[in-house]
Order: C-alpha cells, then structure tokens, then sequence
C-alpha cells in the first residue's frame, strides 16, 4: 500500500518569525495543508481534502473575508486534492472514501470535487456543525457543504491503539485505517491512523500545529500559539491530547509516524518527489 503526502493548499500569513519561529519579520511565513493519498487494492483513500477547485474559483463566497485575510491562501489549481490525483494517473472517480480530521473550511474544501465519494465524520464533529454557534460560523462554512456529501458516521468502538481508544472506519477495506478522536480543535476533531508496513503514519490534523509542540520541551512559534488556544472548541481537551500525542512521539517514535496538517517541515520530511503510482482500476464495487 502507498501513501503519498500531498501539500492541498499553501498559506503564507504575515511575519515568518512568528509564523515559523524563525527568519525574518517582513517576509510572509509558509503554512501547508498537508493531506494524504492512500491507495488500497480496492480504491483510493484521502485524508483531508485541503481547498478545492470551487474555494479557488469563488473565493469569497466559499471562504469569507477573515480566512484569506489571515492565513493569505495562494489559490493554485495545480495544488488542489483533485488536480494532483490526476497528475498522478488517477481517475478521481476512483476516490471512493474521504477521511476529514475535521470539517475546518481549509480541510474538506474538497469534499465538492468528488461528491461520490463516502466522507467519514466522527458523530460530535457532525452535531457541532449541524448545531454552530456564532464562533463557528467563522471556522465552518457551510456552502461547502451545498453538493450533500455522503456522511457516513461513526461513534466510539473503544479498540485499543497505543493506549487511544480508536475507530476502525473502513472495514470493508484490506487497508487499516483507524479514526483516532483527538477532541479540542474541534468537538469532534479526530487523528487518522494508516498502516504501512510495520510501521503507522498519523495525521493528527489540527491537534498541534508545530513540530515543536510534541517535542520533549514543547513550545510552539507565538502566532500559532495564539491561534491555537483562541479557536479551540475545548481547551482542557486540546491541551490533554497534545500531551498524549507529545508522549506517543516519544516513547513510540520508532513504531508511530506523527504529523499535523499546516507543518511545512513535517510535509517535507515525507514528499516523495520520485512518485510512480500505479493506477487503481474504476471497480463501482467498493
């Protein structure tokens, strides 16, 4: 099974120093929205969509006024989900399963561009956007959601993964691929654990920001850190599961590979710039 690690959409707020925790003050910073191809036997897997094709073309009215504002987002076609799928000798059609770590409008702005696909939600992420509060109509957009994706929701199983308590998503699939709920960024904000090998990648989205939150002295670079407190929907929560995800990196760093999803080290880390998939047959089977 191959993942490939895609970059669905480049951020370049103001002030690196602030931004990337160093450089310098005038030049803009370089955020990523850091996704996951997966193919499986069956089909291929996303994790998170990052903006899509729709976000580019009607900017304001899919993303509103504060997000460009802030974050400054490059709107590159050639980086949306469904364009580099393409490049890769795919059909997107083939895209049959869409794993958001949460619904923020930087993560499932891709959700549109395969609207037949099944889109995996953790049951409090779907009640927190059914059920908004004025703060969240900031962070959720709902005109993302105009195309009736195909919701498929999932409550707590309890199965045991490096002591988190775990949802197995997909069964019907050869591939494991577990929903690691992380509650804090969102209310129902989870981590996606694949299986390569012996070994696990997790993409724990919105959990951290930075590669230096999960380090053995955490900190995090001062807009981030802001960023982070201010938009979380549980704090205590978030500051629990950092911690848990901060003690998996080291104590099982050699079996867990964890990444967040804005991190333009972490993405690097696993760019593989010498991809030859092969292309998954359009089976309507699965």
């Amino acid at each position: 099974m191959k993942v490939h690690h895609l970059n669905c959409g480049t951020m370049c707020p103001a002030c690196e120093r602030l931004v990337q925790g160093h450089g310098s003050w005038r030049k803009r910073g370089k955020l990523v929205c850091h996704c996951l191809l997966i193919e499986t036997p069956e089909c291929l897997v996303l994790v998170d969509t990052g903006l899509g094709t729709k976000d580019i073309q009607e900017t304001d009215y899919r993303l509103g006024r504060i997000y460009p504002f802030l974050f400054k987002p490059q709107l590159q076609l050639e980086e949306t989900a469904i364009e580099q799928i393409r490049a890769l000798g795919y059909d997107p059609r083939d895209v049959r399963h869409i794993l958001p770590t949460h619904v923020d409008l930087d993560h499932v702005g891709g959700l549109s561009d395969f609207p037949e696909a099944d889109v995996h939600i953790f049951k409090p992420e779907l009640q927190q956007i059914q059920q908004p509060t004025p703060k969240d109509h900031r962070r959720f957009r709902m005109v993302q959601f105009d195309h009736d994706p195909k919701w498929q929701v999932h409550e707590h199983e309890g199965e045991n993964w490096f002591g988190f308590s775990v949802i197995r998503a997909i069964p019907s699939l050869s591939a494991d691929i577990l929903m690691v709920p992380l509650i804090g960024h969102t209310m129902g904000h989870v981590g996606i654990a694949v299986k390569q090998g012996d070994k696990w990648l997790l993409h724990c989205g919105d959990a951290y920001y930075h590669h230096s939150q999960i380090s053995q002295t955490p900190s995090a670079p001062a807009f981030l850190n802001f960023f982070d407190r201010n938009i979380a929907a549980l704090p205590d929560h978030r500051v629990r599961n950092q911690a848990r995800l901060q003690e998996l990196a080291l104590n099982h760093g050699d079996e867990v590979k964890i990444f967040c999803a804005h991190d333009p080290v972490e993405l690097q880390r696993y760019t593989d710039l010498n991809t030859t998939p092969t292309p998954v047959l359009n089976d309507s089977s699965v």
